[in-house]
């Protein structure tokens, strides 16, 4: 989230330089900046955050409580933090980028009060969080292995990901091919069937009405 304040030029807006340089102005641009500042932040929170801070009307005030809930570096906090972590898995039918980027969003937090999770670390805790029908691929993947990185283990589940959803895509697109092919084909026989059943060509024991005569 500081990031984004940052790229878009609001961040000084929340600290105390950036204050007290502009306390005597509040000129409306300056005014501008903070609201927009203050509705960039709530647009990051999710909905119980926002229940929490829903009373802080400007910016600072807002950045503040949110350091005052989630930021502070204390034994309580860091514990649940690390809970979250050690209890992070895969929900079924999510998808893997919303795995990662809560995995990121943990990792990012617990560096925010200071707890280092070593790299090895948190390759493992990713591979252990994933679902059973991963178990096959992460023993493959582990073979052999002596050191592991966590972008080693995002890189190949990412490999891993679109293989499976082109493997997918590809038994759909055959299968829909097959089924248009067999459709086709009952169609095709319809017609032959019915052209046979209802020809009316020439038979020898036909007399001509006419003449009287067989065989014409």
């Amino acid at each position: 989230m500081r990031s984004l304040l940052m790229q878009q030029g609001l961040w000084a807006q929340l600290t105390a330089k950036g204050n007290e340089k502009k306390a005597d102005e509040k000129d409306d641009k300056w005014v501008t900046l903070a609201e927009k500042a203050h509705s960039t932040i709530m647009l990051c929170l999710s909905d119980d955050v926002i229940i929490e801070v829903a009373n802080q009307e400007t910016a600072v005030a807002l950045w503040t409580k949110l350091e005052s809930l989630y930021m502070t570096k204390s034994l309580t906090n860091k514990l649940l933090l690390k809970q979250r972590l050690f209890r992070l898995h895969k929900q079924e039918g999510k998808p893997l980028r919303d795995h990662l980027e809560n995995l990121n969003k943990i990792l990012l937090d617990l560096r925010n009060v200071e707890v280092k999770v070593e790299d090895e670390d948190a390759a493992l805790i990713l591979l252990v969080s994933l679902l059973k029908s991963y178990k096959n691929f992460v023993e493959s993947f582990m073979t052999g292995k002596e050191t592991l990185s966590l972008e080693d283990v995002r890189s190949v589940i990412h490999v891993r990901e679109y293989r499976q959803q082109a493997t997918s895509s590809a038994t759909e697109s055959q299968a829909s091919g097959l089924s248009a092919m067999g459709t086709g084909q009952k169609k095709s026989g319809k017609k032959k069937s019915k052209s046979k059943g209802g020809s009316k060509g020439f038979h020898p024991g036909d007399i001509c009405r006419y003449c009287k005569e067989p065989g014409h």
